[in-house]
């Protein structure tokens, strides 16, 4: 059941990374206080879905002037 929440908060977060991908940069604190606002959660289950998305590729770290989350970056020269 746990591991249910867990992807479900995931999956909400990537949505919300998705939405403002190219328009604002999102920290790990942004999604964690979305989500105890939309879904009241605790902060130890936000951790666990954005390791989720970290270990799936589904999202990666950037670091400028602080870390945020983002969706990978196509590479020019990798196009699938």
């Amino acid at each position: 059941m746990a591991d249910d929440k867990v992807q479900e908060i995931a999956d909400a977060m990537y949505k919300l990374v998705a939405e403002s991908q190219g328009r604002k940069k999102l920290k790990p604190t942004d999604l964690t206080k979305a989500m105890k606002e939309l879904y009241g959660v605790d902060k130890q289950v936000c951790k666990e879905a954005i390791k989720v998305l970290m270990n799936s590729g589904r999202c990666v770290y950037t670091y400028f002037g602080g870390s945020f989350v983002e969706i990978p970056h196509e590479e020019g020269a990798a196009q699938s």
